[in-house]
């Protein structure tokens, strides 16, 4: 249940993200903090830190692959 809420946010989120008037490198690294931390938190079993780690790498990844 847990995985099925946290999966649908972060498609509203993207989906609400993607009507914004922001500048395509900013929706590049909110779409792979989001993306990064859900993908962080699943492989460190909800760790914090693992959670973190995995959102401020998709962030930086986002971001550059966005340019």
């Amino acid at each position: 249940m847990k995985r099925l809420l946290i999966t649908l946010s972060t498609i509203l989120l993207v989906m609400g993200l993607a009507g914004a008037t922001c500048s395509r490198q900013d929706v590049g690294m909110t779409a792979g903090g989001i993306i990064g931390g859900v993908a962080g938190s699943e492989l460190t079993g909800g760790s914090g830190v693992g959670t973190v780690a995995g959102a401020v790498g998709g962030a930086y990844l986002g971001r550059e692959l966005s340019k």
